[in-house]
């Protein structure tokens, strides 16, 4: 169960703190300890001492980005003028500043490569003068996916990313912090679609030309039970088109269009984007990431854009368009997903 906000602030915010001191002190304790953890793994994985040089520089990122909303707040009047322009702006330049430097870590410890195939630029793209929102829906798979996706939305083009997210998550208090001053939504675990569905109208109806909101219409992240249910879940609506289709997705979950339709009917100027991408898909839990994580991280991704004025309008249509572009990443998927053994 979720603390509530005040107890998240006055507990968990500062524990990172004390818990990042921790971490430092003990470094040297705990590299050694790794690294006899590690030895039944191949000599060259090393993935115990990687994976503790990640943690350490990421709470210490975690324990910077409190101090820096710390700092905004009381710039802000003790929080009575952060819903500004320049408050928001300067969160955003923050999240910026932290994903950047996440992605540098990732570059250096685990030796991450992306590679991206990806339309080229506008003119408008290149020089940062935006003129439509846009409605990104992405597969959702393999870990930091969405914090990947966030950055080069802010990084490469500009753009300020609204997510709905699980309620669960609010249990890191930086990304607690950040995320609840700023449009999006947090969602808690039992609530209904129609809940959800508020919260991405809510989103996208005041989207501007600079901003993205980004669903991830399969609900979670990929697994064979979950594909599985899935299909039996169409099924068992009656939906005998839509879960034959989703029988043909090797790699991907059945979308669930609700969600990108009420974004596309509340942001009917949005321009959609669809990201495919692989590389990490097997790591799902902490173990995979411990047995399965490879010397060098290489995520391939390819997304392309759909003009507003081409996005279909009728319901029936809009479901039929979504699972077209699934069928499509599913297809992009299998051409690109690294070999078994690339990926041992």
């Amino acid at each position: 169960m979720l603390p509530p906000r005040i107890l998240r602030r006055l507990i968990l915010a500062p524990l990172v703190i004390v818990l990042t001191v921790i971490a430092v002190v003990t470094l040297p304790i705990w590299l050694p300890v790794m690294a006899v953890a590690s030895l039944r793994l191949p000599p060259p994985q090393r993935r115990g001492i990687r994976l503790v040089w990640f943690a350490v520089a990421w709470l210490t990122l975690e324990s910077m980005a409190l101090i820096a909303c710390l700092g905004l707040w009381v710039a802000g009047g003790f929080g009575g003028r952060l819903h500004r322009d320049e408050y928001q702006e300067r969160h955003y330049t923050l999240i910026r500043w932290f994903l950047a430097k996440v992605y540098g870590m990732a570059v250096r410890i685990f030796r991450l490569s992306v590679e991206i195939d990806e339309p080229p630029p506008t003119s408008d793209e290149l020089s940062r003068r935006l003129t439509r929102p846009i409605i990104v829906l992405s597969r959702h798979a393999g870990p930091g996916d969405s914090f990947l996706l966030v950055h080069h939305l802010l990084t490469l083009y500009g753009r300020r990313p609204r997510i709905v997210m699980k309620a669960a998550l609010q249990f890191d208090p930086s990304l607690d912090v950040v995320i609840n001053r700023l449009p999006n939504a947090f969602v808690p675990r039992k609530v209904t679609s129609e809940a959800i569905l508020a919260e991405i109208r809510r989103l996208a109806s005041g989207m501007d030309a600079d901003d993205a909101l980004v669903i991830f219409p399969e609900g979670g992240n990929f697994t064979p039970r979950r594909r599985w249910r899935a299909i039996l879940r169409l099924e068992e609506k009656g939906l005998a088109e839509e879960a034959v289709r989703a029988r043909g997705l090797e790699h991907l979950l059945a979308p669930r269009p609700n969600g990108a339709i009420t974004a596309i009917e509340a942001c009917p100027t949005a321009d959609v984007i669809f990201v495919a991408h692989t590389g990490l898909d097997d790591l799902i839990t902490l173990g995979d990431v411990w047995r399965k994580l490879p010397m060098r991280a290489e995520i391939k991704a390819k997304w392309w854009r759909v003009q507003s004025a081409d996005v279909p309008r009728d319901r029936e249509t809009q479901i039929r368009w979504l699972f077209d572009q699934w069928e499509q990443i599913d297809a992009w998927i299998t051409e690109n997903r690294p070999a078994p053994a690339a990926r041992a």
